[in-house]
């Protein structure tokens, strides 16, 4: 998935001043609409040296481009301070926020019990 990077202290000040929370496990998310998909992680030094906060950044951003089809927003994640991190715990921790938060591009809402119409081949004579 294609996205922009926050860079600026401005853009993130502004995301975590006026945007919208969400809470997982292994994370929080907090986001605000754009007009492209943009993103940012913020790991401050309470979470350990230089190497451990980059493997953070570095799950982190994997985990994010694992998802298809977000709506254009500016997105900022926060990990939780924990002993150690898996990238398959920010997959699905992002998933699960992203779904609760609607920001997929193509949310579906499955009925309930409702099954896929299959219409007969046509013969030919």
């Amino acid at each position: 998935m294609k996205y922009l990077r926050i860079k600026r202290k401005k853009d993130i000040t502004k995301i975590l001043k006026s945007g919208k929370r969400a809470h997982a496990d292994s994370l929080t998310l907090v986001y605000l609409p754009a007009k492209e998909t943009a993103f940012a992680v913020c790991v401050g030094k309470k979470y350990g040296k230089s190497t451990v906060r980059n493997r953070i950044k570095r799950l982190l951003r994997e985990a994010f481009r694992a998802q298809r089809d977000v709506k254009p927003t500016a997105f900022l994640f926060i990990p939780r301070i924990k002993e150690e991190y898996s990238y398959a715990a920010f997959v699905r921790d992002t998933e699960k926020l992203l779904k609760k938060e609607r920001l997929f591009e193509n949310q579906r809402s499955e009925a309930v019990g409702a099954e896929p119409q299959i219409s007969a081949p046509a013969e030919t004579v």
